[in-house]
């Protein structure tokens, strides 16, 4: 008698070992994961003793020879070369246009000082209101326990929650978010396999680069991560200087402890503390002295230690890369490209960005079948493809379409501090701004110390996302029409740039100001900046039969969210709408559709 043919358990044990080896080649579609081969941490080479502040000027950049750099890279088609990888990049992943509204994760251990952006450096200097704070609330850094990091240590943000925060973005319209990896501080925020000082081994014993991939691919979003620890060398220098006067004057803050190493006397020799604060570099002309970034040079007393720096700099990013598989990665700074030897990019100019973007794309093509990730460089000239820039505070002054990019402010201050100004309207305009010029746009929203939001920035979130599930399909998947927009008189009269605050939300926009995208289905959406009384006669120039600008003619127009019929009419000078009178539920911003 012949057995009949079903599943033994030892046949299902052959098929689910099938499967998952289909699975694990990816012919059903899933993403391999194949990972770049990394090698071990280098230690820090050995440096001399810091010369005199100020006694040795920097190398030229202008005639200092690029150098090539040789930490590992994934193998393929894209080679370390910004040449390279405009060769062989095709087009940007369709999610960018997609999404178009994205929310900056801008947090970190600087969040505990209250005084915004920079702490860390700022509270070594004395003029500074987080110096101020840090006295208030720490006590002074030239005394043990209160430098920053005894603040790392004890740093633990328990209500920090990335799964709820993710669910509160998502409902806010945002579709792509923006993970910070490591700020300036030079503290990851991650499992990392290069830097001691990340939140596995101290403070928190978390790894909120884990957390935050899982909670936003199962929301089906797009996530970066950012990394902004190029400049962290120069950018630590006032954790070597001391007070200038008073009772602490020339008693050093506790960045001199690199120098008075006891082997394991104290909790942080275990973790090294060269490779938190750097080395003190303050010898150099400019460096320690300005505000911001240096003007250009390079640390040619210290190449073994800049070469050192450039490839743990790297490797540290393409650890990530290996363990989160990102959509997008993004490194900081105010100069064409990280270590140009000018600007923020000051100390070294080598290909190490080249190198890390090009790896990053063979490793993507090699596990997803195709490029769909991206980089962004700040400042990164237009002209190359597979580069994405930013506009921090600001956007063009027009259509921008020679390069793919995204605006970005912070709510405040890109670091929490108490009496920001929480502002739905602010936000909004400035999406607008941004989608009507072909753009993207990513807000800032400040997180407190302990890892929450402030019950003003719920609300404001909860007023964003009810505007966008209102007027959404005019900025998803939207690009720019063949205006940005139209003011009185001619003149398009702009958002203020800057970080969100008082002055732009208190900006008026009058019934006389639109913005203008293209959706995906070739409907024209006219976004008016305010919200007219009902019966208000608005005129849109542009949409004249004069200008020629419109190539067909309007069969009708909608006013999202609203079901009242809209009365309008077109003429040689102006289309004409009629605001109608239901408007119930419309603030910030109407958006009228044209269908043709």
């Amino acid at each position: 008698m012949k057995t009949a043919n079903r599943l033994t358990p030892t046949n299902r044990f052959k098929l689910t070992g099938l499967i998952s080896l289909l699975l694990c080649l990816g012919l059903f579609g899933c993403h391999e994961n194949k990972q770049l081969s990394l090698p071990e941490p280098e230690p820090i080479p050995v440096f001399p003793v810091p010369a005199a502040e100020k006694s040795v000027p920097m190398g030229d950049p202008d005639t200092f020879e690029l150098v090539r750099m040789d930490f590992p890279m994934f193998k393929g088609p894209f080679e370390p070369s910004w040449e390279s990888i405009h060769e062989h990049y095709g087009d940007y992943p369709a999610w960018l246009r997609e999404s178009k509204f994205g929310i900056w994760v801008h947090f970190g251990p600087q969040a505990s000082g209250m005084s915004g952006d920079w702490y860390a450096r700022r509270m070594y200097v004395e003029e500074e209101q987080a110096y101020k704070n840090h006295l208030r609330d720490y006590g002074h850094p030239a005394l043990e326990g209160n430098g920053y990091k005894d603040l790392l240590r004890t740093w633990n943000p328990g209500h920090y929650n990335p799964e709820e925060l993710t669910d509160l973005y998502y409902e806010a319209g945002a579709r792509f978010l923006f993970i910070q990896g490591v700020h300036h501080d030079n503290y990851d925020l991650w499992d990392s396999k290069y830097q001691s000082w990340n939140s596995v081994n101290l403070g928190p014993k978390r790894d909120f680069l884990a957390e935050w991939a899982k909670a936003v691919r199962a929301k089906n979003m797009y996530f970066g991560v950012t990394f902004h620890h190029e400049y962290t060398w120069w950018w630590w220098e006032s954790a070597f200087r001391s007070d200038s006067d008073g009772a602490f004057a020339g008693i050093p803050y506790d960045g001199s402890l690199v120098y008075k190493f006891k082997p394991m006397q104290s909790w942080y020799e275990q973790y090294d503390l060269k490779k938190l604060y750097g080395i003190n570099l303050r010898e150099y002309e400019g460096i320690g002295v300005s505000r911001y970034a240096p003007g250009k040079g390079i640390f040619s007393k210290h190449l073994d230690y800049a070469f050192w720096y450039a490839t743990n700099w790297a490797l540290r990013i393409l650890d990530v890369i290996n363990k989160y598989d990102p959509d997008f990665i993004y490194t900081d700074g105010n100069d064409t490209q990280p270590f140009s030897g000018k600007k923020s990019g000051t100390g070294y100019k080598c290909d190490a960005p080249q190198r890390v973007i090009a790896s990053y794309y063979n490793q993507a093509l090699a596990n997803h079948g195709k490029i769909d990730v991206f980089s962004i460089v700040k400042f990164h000239p237009a002209g190359r493809r597979g580069i994405v820039t930013t506009f921090e505070g600001k956007f063009p002054r027009d259509i921008k379409t020679d390069q793919a990019w995204i605006g970005e402010n912070p709510i405040g201050d890109w670091y929490y501090a108490p009496d920001f100004v929480y502002s739905a309207d602010a936000v909004i305009r400035f999406l607008l701004e941004c989608v009507s010029r072909d753009g993207a746009y990513a807000v800032s929203v400040p997180i407190r110390p302990d890892g929450s939001l402030e019950e003003e920035c719920k609300t404001m979130l909860a007023e964003i996302g009810s505007w966008m599930k209102i007027n959404g399909e005019g900025v998803y998947g939207s690009k720019a029409w063949k205006k940005a927009g139209e003011g009185k008189d001619g003149t398009i009269r702009t958002l203020p740039g800057g970080k969100i605050g008082q002055k732009q939300a208190e900006f008026q926009f009058s019934p006389a100001d639109f913005r203008f995208t293209e959706g995906k289905q070739g409907d024209l959406y006219v976004f008016c900046m305010t919200i007219p009384a009902p019966g208000t006669e608005l005129k849109i120039y542009s949409l004249g039969n004069r200008t020629g600008l419109l190539d067909k003619k309007i069969s009708a127009i909608h006013l999202l969210g609203c079901k009242s019929p809209v009365k309008w009419e077109i003429n040689e000078e102006a289309l004409s709408i009629v605001v109608p009178a239901e408007l119930n539920h419309h603030k910030t911003a109407l958006c009228f559709k044209l269908q043709f």
